[in-house]
């Protein structure tokens, strides 16, 4: 072999086998959007736990002729196209994460002040005004719908949603869920103040009841027995979510409930937020629709917040006793943030008012309530 061939080999392989000369100016920008993630992850530690493995997933799998997310040539999937194919396809990942949430769930401020489930209904109103609003700029009747739960800032609620109506779109929803839901306590506290004046937020509540073992236990069975005959479209996810609370509860299985709260819950996590970030390549996510999500995102968040806000005022209309409407703001489900906010902004108003464990109330009725949203909309388009 001379000289001339080697050069001529070499130069083959350069433009064969490295993705070098592939690499496009779409991909070199989703790169640079994955490192951002990692940037806001690692520096910001917004959200971490799921900001770190998605922006990972996009930075990696935007690399050209990588063998990611294809199929091989025996058609098997390739490493993290089998991670979403058999995890998130498949919904297995969303349902195990609401089993382990469901074991690290204390509904005792709920089961003491069950009013607060109509707190949790009135703070999906964005998701439906999303939905509305969303169909208004060219999405289909699925797309909306799972763009619309976003608003509910259940990240696993609307990964299970949009991998049942509209997977090519679960890359942009569920970073748009995630990154608000890193950002409630920059988000809720001026729409709180906003709609509540001072004399409200100073509102003290009484200290909520004991809540006995016998409740706690019975609390997860009754509450499957409900959501499952009302909405049977919804049983994955509230019947590990409640499996995982009764094994919580019951108090009889540690080692088990140990894992679904640790181990299982850390593994599915980091197979989760791969395979969500690697479905965002350069040809999926950069046009409108994705920017229009995040758009509709914030705007959806922002109504839910409002929505739990006045439903609470609303409700003092016929109470006796009055709640602070801080605590509507935690209807939407970033547990526990969103509870922590409220309660920040009531110490705020009055540094001897504690909202915490009332804020709970809320923050676990929108649990449920965006899983009973998710479970409508299955409904009505499967």
């Amino acid at each position: 072999m001379n000289w001339d061939q080697v050069l001529e080999l070499t130069k083959s392989i350069l433009l064969t086998q490295t993705g070098i000369p592939h690499l496009t100016v779409n991909e070199g920008i989703m790169i640079c959007i994955g490192l951002l993630f990692i940037y806001l992850a690692v520096a910001k530690e917004y959200e971490p736990l799921l900001l770190l493995p998605i922006g990972f997933g996009i930075f990696i799998v935007n690399f050209p002729i990588t063998p990611l997310m294809g199929f091989a040539e025996n058609g098997s999937p390739e490493l993290i196209r089998f991670f979403y194919k058999y995890g998130v396809e498949w919904e297995i990942i969303p349902c195990v994460i609401f089993l382990g949430l469901g074991a690290m769930t204390d509904f005792g401020p709920l089961i003491a002040n069950p009013k607060t489930l109509l707190v949790g209904a009135g703070a999906q109103l964005g998701v439906f005004v999303t939905y509305i609003g969303t169909l208004f700029c060219g999405f289909t009747l699925k797309e909306a719908a799972s763009v619309g739960i976003i608003g509910g800032a259940d990240g696993p609620t609307t990964i299970y949603l949009t991998a049942k109506l509209a997977p090519h779109l679960l890359g942009a929803n569920a970073l748009a869920a995630y990154s608000y839901m890193a950002m409630v306590p920059l988000i809720q506290p001026p729409i709180m103040r906003l709609m509540t004046s001072k004399a409200q937020r100073m509102i003290k509540m009484r200290q909520l009841r004991p809540v006995s073992k016998r409740e706690k236990i019975l609390f997860p069975l009754l509450g499957t027995i409900l959501i499952v005959l009302l909405i049977p479209a919804v049983a994955p996810l509230m019947g590990m979510f409640m499996f995982g609370n009764f094994m919580r509860e019951s108090n009889v299985v540690k080692r088990l409930t140990d894992t679904a709260q640790n181990a299982l819950m850390n593994i599915v996590t980091i197979f989760l937020g791969l395979s969500v970030g690697a479905t965002m390549q350069a040809e999926v996510f950069l046009n409108p629709k994705p920017l229009l999500i995040f758009a509709f995102g914030l705007f959806d968040f922002v109504v839910c917040t409002a929505g739990g806000i006045l439903t609470v005022q609303i409700m003092n209309l016929f109470l006796k006793e009055k709640m602070n409407p801080l605590i509507g703001s935690a209807g939407v489900s970033a547990v526990p943030m969103s509870a922590r906010v409220s309660h920040a902004e009531g110490l705020k108003a009055d540094p001897n008012n504690w909202l915490l464990m009332h804020a709970m109330g809320p923050n676990l009725a929108g649990v449920i309530g965006s899983a009973a949203a998710a479970g409508m909309f299955i409904a009505m388009f499967k």
